[in-house]
């Protein structure tokens, strides 16, 4: 069954310099589980890649069922450098949400 992320979990970002930090925190232990497996560094930097032109590192806080992810060269300079709109990294949270992904029948997604 393929979902959107936000069925699987909710996201915080924000931003510092040219990079953007993207947390994703798991509703159940089960599904962080499954979140380990799937949602790597190279998922998400192509999910992100038109807007994300660094690597992207993947960090893992097992104690808050959450991945937090660090986009490098992601807001175009910077919120004072960028000529985009909006070059801040609030948004990247939103952005991982709507990355659809295939879990298996069994696991307990919330309502």
């Amino acid at each position: 069954m393929r979902v959107p992320l936000s069925k699987l979990a909710y996201a915080r970002s924000g931003d510092k310099g040219d990079g953007s930090n993207v947390g994703v925190v798991a509703y159940s232990p089960e599904i962080y589980t499954f979140l380990k497996r799937e949602l790597t560094a190279d998922r998400v930097k192509n999910h992100f890649r038109e807007i994300c032109f660094g690597q992207v590192d993947r960090y893992e806080a097992d104690n808050l069922l959450a991945l937090n992810f660090i986009l490098h060269d992601s807001l175009g300079g910077g919120g004072s450098e960028s000529l985009k709109t909006d070059a801040q990294g609030k948004t990247h949270g939103l952005g991982i949400l709507y990355m659809e992904i295939d879990v298996p029948e069994d696991l307990a997604i919330p309502g």
